[in-house]
């Protein structure tokens, strides 16, 4: 199966309709991870890492440590979208990948809306 993203006005076909979000924080210079789940329905928040605590980046509930990473699974409801911006403090914007493959998204300090796309939207070679 594979997931569709809109990105901005950018339409994102996927390997898969499970992707990761990846940054740095602009204080304390950490990663966070978030794996998030495709549906119509929104996306689903399945997983968050941090790389460290502080400045707003605390551990969820029930974290463990994994590997230098504080994992855990937020419970959060779908999403119908999300706004990814930056700063501009940090050495670059949002690395997102599924399937093995990555992009860098909105890397100069705007602000991209990030979405599941309407069926009419999905490439015809790679319908739902």
């Amino acid at each position: 199966m594979t997931g569709c993203l809109m990105v901005g006005a950018s339409l994102l076909a996927l390997a898969t309709p499970e992707f990761t979000l990846d940054w740095q924080h602009s204080v304390e210079k950490t990663r966070w991870r978030e794996s998030w789940q495709i549906s119509p329905a929104g996306l689903l928040l399945t997983e968050a890492a941090v790389q460290g605590s502080g400045a707003g980046m605390e551990p969820g509930e029930g974290a463990r440590l994994q590997a230098g990473w504080w994992v855990w699974q937020p419970q959060l409801p779908r999403q119908p979208g999300l706004a990814l911006a930056t700063s501009g403090a940090t050495q670059g914007g949002w690395h997102l990948c599924s399937g093995g493959i990555c992009h860098d998204i909105a890397e100069t300090g705007e602000t991209v809306l990030l979405r599941p796309c309407t069926e009419a939207e999905w490439p015809r070679d790679a319908q739902p």
